[in-house]
């Protein structure tokens, strides 16, 4: 597998084999695409209860849904984890991967924008969600709009999709 480079990038969004809504060029960097915080998250409940981790475990069970109003911005603690959406929707074709990343000049201030699950498979048609946590000793202010990760693209040995329980997740549902 090799790592698309900016061309590379932009001839096959030209082809439509990545889809990237809303896009804007200059969101292209020369081996990566970056992507925005969106407005919605979600919070986790303490709720003093064990959650089971199996095939049934389902993060919105343990998590509250908040959208933050134009201007306003999400308050992220020292220690604590947040899940939110990236503005744009981003769909691959059968023969193009990729890995979320987040961007030095926040992990700089301790935020970590994707903790774990940072591979995403062909085929995907979501808006990424991020696994957000501030390792750093200040709370931080967490704008929408602002450019927090990066998402890196590779082509496939072969075809494949991923046909999982967040293949067509939406705004509405997540």
């Amino acid at each position: 597998m090799s790592i698309l480079t900016r061309n590379e990038i932009l001839k096959e969004i030209d082809t439509g084999n990545i889809v990237i809504e809303p896009f804007d060029e200059a969101m292209v960097g020369p081996a990566s695409v970056d992507l925005h915080l969106g407005n919605s998250f979600r919070i986790f409940k303490a709720t003093r209860r064990n959650v089971r981790i199996d095939h049934g475990a389902d993060y919105r069970d343990m998590s509250e849904k908040l959208i933050i109003s134009p201007g306003e911005h999400m308050l992220l603690m020292p220690g604590e984890t947040i899940l939110g959406l990236t503005l744009e929707r981003v769909s691959l074709c059968s023969t193009i991967c990729g890995w979320l990343e987040g961007r030095s000049r926040f992990a700089r201030t301790g935020l970590l924008v994707h903790i774990s699950a940072s591979f995403m498979q062909p085929g995907i048609q979501n808006h990424q969600v991020l696994e957000m946590s501030n390792f750093g000793p200040n709370p931080l202010e967490l704008y929408p709009g602002t450019a927090v990760c990066q998402f890196i693209f590779q082509r496939t040995l072969g075809e494949a999709t991923y046909d999982g329980r967040y293949q067509h997740q939406s705004l509405d549902d997540w």
